[in-house]
């Protein structure tokens, strides 16, 4: 029987870039954490990583080490700021409606 892959969209942004706006059911760990060693939660592990910060600088970068550690990465072209130049839905930490800082 073939198995379905998940994927799993990552915010690699600050937690103060977080609570301002987010794509809703992304899940946050920060570039900062990952750098230090952070690791992926292990319900993840088996997951295709979707990694999306600002621009898509960040989680370019964030996709590179995760692969590095035989995880399977990519990153957003164009990141929130793409996201929401496409009119895409982005809240805050209380679920309203959210910015990009």
């Amino acid at each position: 029987m073939l198995q379905q892959a998940t994927a799993v969209l990552l915010d690699v942004r600050e937690t103060e870039e977080w609570r301002a706006g987010h794509i809703p059911g992304a899940q946050h760990l920060p570039l900062s954490r990952l750098t230090a060693g952070a690791k992926v939660p292990s319900t993840h592990a088996d997951s295709r990583l979707v990694l999306i910060c600002r621009s898509g600088h960040r989680s370019q970068h964030a996709a590179l080490l995760l692969r590095e550690r035989g995880m399977n990465a990519v990153d957003v072209t164009g990141g929130m700021e793409e996201w929401v130049r496409q009119a895409l839905p982005v809240q805050d930490a209380a679920g309203a409606a959210g910015t990009v800082i």
